[in-house]
């Protein structure tokens, strides 16, 4: 009997193939919003608009240019892009630009630095930010457009996470269930570790800002182009 255990083990093992993915479940994940959101998905509790200048959008479009590989030109900048708050802070996040044809949903989640969620379970609560992240010309934020996340106590931090096609375009609402890629890669769906990652994170240094990208396919399929542009934004961070 403990033979038979042993092999139907290794067989359930062998079904977990490399270059393939496993569905992730946020079942216990509660989802909230900052506020309400018109019909477009346009957030009616924007806090204000920033001046996104020439400069960075040009840096941006040079660093994360469409369908290249970043993994390719720029392999540093892929990594977690979680923010860690070493001081109590009113936290803001910026739409830069959006080069998809998917209606994505932006949001985050807080945990304790040094505690960073492995598994669905340890993310009581995602926030939507932008519920429809896609420009007016195919939906609903102008460049500039900024969201005030929370006031957030020291020793937080902030990982941010994008449904994919999250916005409903038929119901005008949020579909919680879409696929969802975090920047703890641990959380996503890809088998290949080399694939796991969602974001990039690097600074415009001429503006002192930190630069947020996400991919939002699944990078195992053949027709992700890994450019890491499809949803970019910054976030500002105000001491109190």
């Amino acid at each position: 009997m403990v033979a038979a255990l042993m092999i139907a083990s290794c067989k359930k093992k062998a079904l977990v193939k490399p270059d393939e993915s496993t569905p992730i479940k946020f079942i216990t994940t509660e989802y909230a919003t900052l506020g309400t959101y018109d019909t477009t998905g346009r957030p009616t509790y924007l806090a204000g608009t920033d001046v996104v200048t020439s400069g960075l959008r040009s840096y941006v479009s040079d660093m994360l240019p469409e369908r290249i590989n970043v993994k390719t030109t720029h392999p540093d900048f892929v990594k977690n892009a979680d923010l860690a708050l070493t001081a109590k802070s009113d936290v803001y996040v910026t739409f830069v630009s959006a080069i998809t044809g998917r209606s994505n949903t932006v949001g985050f989640y807080l945990y304790k630095t040094g505690n960073s969620p492995t598994k669905p379970q340890d993310i009581e609560k995602i926030t939507y930010l932008f519920p429809n992240a896609r420009s007016t010309k195919s939906g609903s934020l102008l460049v500039g457009d900024k969201v005030k996340l929370a006031t957030i106590e020291a020793g937080m931090s902030i990982g941010f996470v994008l449904l994919e096609n999250g916005w409903d375009v038929s119901s005008k609402t949020i579909n919680k269930n879409a696929v969802h890629f975090c920047s703890n890669k641990e959380l996503n769906p890809e088998n290949n570790i080399d694939l796991k990652d969602h974001t990039v994170l690097f600074e415009y240094q001429a503006e002192n800002k930190f630069i947020i990208g996400f991919e939002d396919i699944n990078r195992t399929l053949a027709s992700c182009d890994n450019d890491f542009n499809d949803v970019v934004m910054y976030a500002t961070i105000v001491k109190k």
